[in-house]
């Protein structure tokens, strides 16, 4: 299987994030990436290829031309007001407080475009999450050209960051946006299966309404897991979209069975929807020794996992998104990669 890999990824580097109320070393790092890229190599049967650089408008498709514009400003605004370290937001326009007209103020606009206050902004972080991007568009590009499965090593990840909002240490989503590419070459209809422990708010927002796109996400249950106020189950879509959405969400504790009927319900509705082509959102962060899940899954379950993506024999762009277990993270991906090579062989 190809992978498309960047070492750009390490030019968003945070030293410390807020977590539990604490100011601590970040969960989401550059050595997330690495790992996977060394069990990648250790594996020795994966063609690893550098991204193409794709137009702007591609990135356009989908994000808000403001929000695009912050993201590229905010680490050299934060830094003409003398301050150090990286920028990030400290007030969000909650409820009825938001206004269609961005504040002009920094502060403001970085609770403007933004959700949570664990995503810093840095000098390279722009340059990283468009290369990130670019991963995925690659990706997708050779999946349309032909290969069957292709792994897209996205870092920093995707599926949180909506429209116009970043947050969950996402700012351009990745997977939507390699969806977006197929349609935009011809495919008719694709699907985004999101096997992240969390929800992917962005990606169901910028297809809600939407019937070209079917949304399935597995993930811990909103009421108890980040990011809190969206995934629920009565998520259906609306107006077009309305049943293109597909949210399965799973109480703290959940074992692989349970892991597991979900999934296969997505993958019986997928062969019925019948996508040209097939993204996974793939966070591992659903691992058992993950610090930021509840699930239960074990290693070994990664492989069949893998397996049941290949059965449904759609060209499949795999797409990685969260995971911090990094000790484990690099064999928990190539066992996802390895069950869908099995059922999919070169």
């Amino acid at each position: 299987m190809k992978t498309v890999y960047s070492e750009k990824h390490r030019l968003h580097a945070p030293k410390e994030e807020l977590h539990n109320g604490l100011v601590g070393p970040p969960f989401e790092k550059p050595e997330r990436a690495e790992m996977i890229l060394k069990a990648l190599k250790e594996k020795g049967c994966h063609e690893i290829l550098a991204p193409e650089e794709f137009s702007f408008r591609h990135i356009e498709a989908l994000h808000d031309p403001g929000y695009l514009k912050l993201l590229q400003s905010a680490a050299r605004e934060w830094r003409d007001l003398g301050r150090d370290g990286d920028a990030l937001p400290a007030n969000w326009a909650a409820g009825t407080m938001r206004t269609a007209v961005p504040p002009v103020n920094l502060d403001g606009r970085l609770g403007y475009y933004s959700f949570s206050g664990d995503s810093r902004i840095g000098e390279g972080t722009w340059t990283a999450a468009l290369s990130s991007a670019h991963c995925a568009l690659t990706g997708m590009k050779l999946l349309l050209s032909g290969e069957s499965g292709v792994f897209s090593l996205c870092r920093p990840p995707g599926h949180h960051a909506a429209r116009d909002l970043f947050g969950g240490y996402c700012f351009l989503n990745n997977a939507a946006l390699a969806a977006q590419y197929a349609l935009d070459a011809g495919a008719a209809k694709t699907a985004i299966l999101d096997l992240d422990f969390h929800h992917g708010n962005g990606t169901q927002d910028l297809f809600y309404h939407r019937k070209d796109v079917y949304f399935f996400s597995l993930h811990g249950d909103p009421l108890y897991t980040f990011p809190y106020f969206t995934g629920f189950a009565d998520q259906r879509g609306s107006g077009e979209g309305e049943g293109f959405t597909m949210n399965y969400p799973l109480l703290p504790g959940s074992d692989a069975e349970t892991w597991f009927a979900a999934l296969d319900d997505a993958c019986r509705r997928l062969r019925e929807f019948r996508p040209e082509v097939l993204v996974v959102s793939l966070g591992v962060d659903t691992y058992e020794g993950d610090p930021l899940s509840s699930f239960k899954i074990r290693a070994e379950d990664f492989i069949e996992a893998g397996r049941r993506l290949g059965a449904l024999k759609l060209p499949t762009l795999i797409v990685m998104e969260g995971g911090y277990a990094v000790d484990d993270i690099g064999v928990n991906v190539c066992n996802v990669l390895h069950g869908y090579a099995e059922e999919n062989p070169a």
